[in-house]
């Protein structure tokens, strides 16, 4: 059981080098109101005239057990002890320290850590969800110890768990900047009867995370000529190639044919995500081939918007990923 932190009145001369329990406010009527002094303040000797003139002859002070950390303490522990690279962390506000990105990328957070952190007694560690974009400022976790005081022993036991998982419990990690070949299929848009509107789309999407569509190609919804134009992005070495269209069940749909004919490893074709539940997934080598159903034309947020982002950090993706996108996966209805 947490020990309650002890808490007794002295003179505010006699205070020096004890803790303060809670904040200060100092009023200046029709000048300022606000906080003195913060709780957990040590107080010094330049302290006193200030208490005084705020009407405090007397204050409480907390008394520290021996053994025992103050919160401000414990949370700057706990958010060293998790955190990896692309954060800062806040100073404490009311035991609370918060990590933020200090660049843009992916959020990475090891849920299982984070679980296994909060069984801990007296640990409060909460995240956002990981595998997000996020931007410089943008608050990944949060942390506190629940009681104002709590036992070092406590601290040292969160990290050495901590060095039980593999890699730090959350980071960012920095968009690569890739090069990125572009096929649109469709004998409709091949032959020009209508405007091709993925390209729009697709670029706009590659170059929010730092990378480059270097070229888009077309062709008609033919097996071999589909491989040729992927083909083609692969002898010149791209970092990733994009196939939009021809990805359902209709007599004229090549695409998933044709990635499979270049001789690439397909991972999955198919994802319980709506919408978006028609992509593709494959590798020739290390080069990701991403078949992109038509979702992706008109819809915000589309399964290709989940993987996209973890392609360009670096990561590979496998079908537990593709597969696990059922729970959470309907945005649409």
């Amino acid at each position: 059981m947490v020990e309650k932190p002890k808490m007794r009145e002295v003179p505010v001369r006699e205070a020096i080098g004890m803790m303060l329990p809670h904040d200060m406010t100092q009023i200046l009527p029709g000048e300022f109101k606000g906080r003195l002094f913060k709780k957990g303040h040590v107080v010094t000797e330049a302290d006193i005239e200030p208490l005084l003139s705020i009407g405090k002859e007397h204050i409480y002070v907390l008394e520290m057990p021996e053994g025992f950390i103050h919160e401000e303490e414990a949370g700057i522990r706990i958010a060293k002890a998790v955190s990896g690279q692309g954060l800062t962390l806040t100073p404490p506000y009311e035991g609370k320290v918060s990590m933020k990105a200090s660049r843009t990328g992916l959020a990475k957070i090891n849920e299982e850590a984070v679980h296994a952190l909060n069984t801990l007694e007296g640990i409060a560690f909460s995240t956002m969800y990981g595998d997000q974009i996020v931007h410089p400022g943008h608050t990944l976790a949060a942390t506190r110890i629940i009681p104002l005081i709590i036992e070092e022993t406590r601290i040292i036991e969160l990290e050495q768990l901590v060095k039980q998982f593999d890699g730090p419990i959350i980071q960012v990690k920095s968009f690569e900047e890739k090069r990125v070949g572009l096929v649109t299929t469709g004998g409709e848009v091949f032959s020009g009867r209508i405007a091709d509107k993925f390209g729009p789309v697709i670029r706009n999407k590659v170059e929010a995370l730092g990378s480059t569509v270097v070229d888009q190609r077309f062709a008609p919804d033919d097996k071999e000529a589909i491989e040729q134009q992927i083909h083609s992005f692969l002898d010149e070495g791209v970092d990733l190639v994009l196939v939009t269209g021809g990805m359902s069940v209709d007599p004229d749909d090549r695409t998933p044919g044709a990635i499979a004919g270049v001789g690439a490893e397909v991972v999955r074709y198919g994802t319980p995500m709506l919408p978006g539940s028609m992509l593709m997934v494959a590798y020739k080598g290390e080069v990701p081939i991403l078949g992109l159903p038509g979702a992706v034309m008109h819809e915000p947020f589309t399964s290709f918007d989940v993987f996209l982002p973890r392609i360009l950090a670096g990561e590979r993706i496998v079908a537990s990923d593709m597969t696990r996108l059922g729970y959470g996966g309907l945005r649409k209805c």
